[in-house]
């Protein structure tokens, strides 16, 4: 009795692996002579083939691997300004106007300034308007003020009506900003990019100095979006107009403009076709804002140089407008591969299954033939005894619903 269990298991085994490997299934199909079914089918499947060539394939290049770029930037301003301020002339260069003068990607040209010569620390009373006071006793002694210019000594100054304090004398009075800006002449300075961008996965590497961007070429272009696109030396004001800024505002009070270097590549075709594309941005400065409403206007900051004289130490503070200049890299490189091209057109023909289930639940749910078509497309069987010698191994009955 168990060996013939065991014979009877082992064949059963047999059979199932048999029929696993050399049968094959597949579905039943039933062929329905409807004009407005097949219609709707083969609309469904001709958006579906638009949507793979046209969106996958062409717009999104569904055909292609991506990488982004591993970029430096480095730049260089030249340009030499003249001020002449209650008949005090002075010549400023890059050294003096550059912040900071490494030649970083992002950086500030000053445009404008308000200076305070031969500050020493001492006492001396604060602005006007100020830390104003009537006696000693509204100048609390060893306090500090946010928005003061040093520690109070507890002495109201009479002559002004405002609070001594322990500080760099003469405080500083920026209340009037200068108008025409100081260093209009920044209008003119220029400066040169140099960015240079590698995209790992592919292994190509470029420079904005592309083919025919010589040493001889460089020394005399200005770039302008139409008749040199690829010239890397910009002029200030060239930049501020493309931006859609007025110079002589932002000049005078500050702002921020971004310089975007665009490098989208079809490594496809001809890598001389990788170029740079350069676009400008205002960020802040924008002389159509109301900028009048806001608690803080334009683009500042204060820096200092020291200096000894009669072996006490002093210094000349600067209030410095500028633009702020920030260069963006964007990078976008394409090259075919098979990996998303397969994948791409596995899921497309998924996406056709949507034309089947949409013409089915039209048939079996809409039609007026509905159960017409329920009784073609499904085969409802009772299994009521086993025949192991049949080819169906049961007898099956069909039931029609009329």
């Amino acid at each position: 009795m168990w060996v013939s269990r065991c014979q009877k298991m082992k064949s059963q085994i047999t059979n199932a692996l048999s029929d696993f490997f050399f049968e094959y299934e597949t579905p039943r199909q039933v062929l329905v002579r409807n004009r407005r079914v097949g219609v709707v089918c083969r609309l469904i499947q001709l958006g579906v083939l638009a949507y793979i060539i046209g969106w996958v394939f062409i717009y999104e290049k569904g055909y292609q691997s991506t990488d982004t770029a591993v970029s430096s930037v480095f730049t260089k301003m030249k340009g030499v300004g003249y001020t002449n301020v209650s008949g005090n002339e002075r010549v400023w260069d890059v050294a003096d106007y550059v912040f900071p003068p490494q030649g970083d990607s992002s950086f500030v040209v000053m445009t404008n300034y308000i200076i305070t010569e031969g500050q020493k620390m001492g006492t001396c009373p604060e602005l006007k308007g100020k830390h104003s006071c009537k006696s000693d006793s509204d100048c609390e002694g060893g306090t500090l003020k946010r928005t003061g210019h040093g520690q109070m000594t507890g002495v109201c100054v009479n002559s002004t009506k405002t609070c001594e304090v322990l500080a760099w004398c003469p405080v500083e009075d920026d209340h009037v900003i200068p108008d025409p800006p100081l260093l209009m002449s920044a209008e003119n300075y220029t400066l040169f990019i140099k960015n240079s961008v590698t995209f790992p996965l592919f292994g190509v590497t470029r420079s904005n100095l592309v083919e025919g961007i010589d040493a001889g070429y460089i020394s005399q272009c200005l770039h302008d979006p139409e008749k040199a696109p690829l010239c890397p030396i910009f002029r200030l004001g060239d930049i501020v107009k493309l931006s859609g800024f007025s110079f002589e505002t932002i000049a005078k009070v500050g702002g921020a403009i971004g310089i975007v270097v665009d490098w989208t590549c079809n490594l496809d075709v001809d890598i001389k076709n990788c170029k740079p594309k350069y676009n400008f941005h205002g960020l802040y400065g924008n002389p159509a804002e109301t900028d009048k409403a806001r608690a803080s206007v334009g683009y500042n900051f204060r820096y200092a140089k020291h200096y000894m004289e009669d072996k006490t130490e002093k210094r000349t503070l600067l209030k410095v407008f500028g633009i702020r200049f920030d260069i963006i890299v964007q990078s976008l490189a394409r090259k075919f591969d098979i990996i998303p091209t397969l994948t791409a057109i596995g899921s497309g023909v998924g996406i056709f299954g949507v034309a089947t289930v949409v013409c089915d639940l039209v048939l079996l749910y809409l039609l007026p033939k509905r159960e017409f078509y329920k009784n073609m497309k499904f085969k409802y069987t009772d299994t009521q005894t086993q025949d192991p010698d049949s080819e169906a191994g049961s007898i099956e009955t069909e039931v029609s619903k009329k």
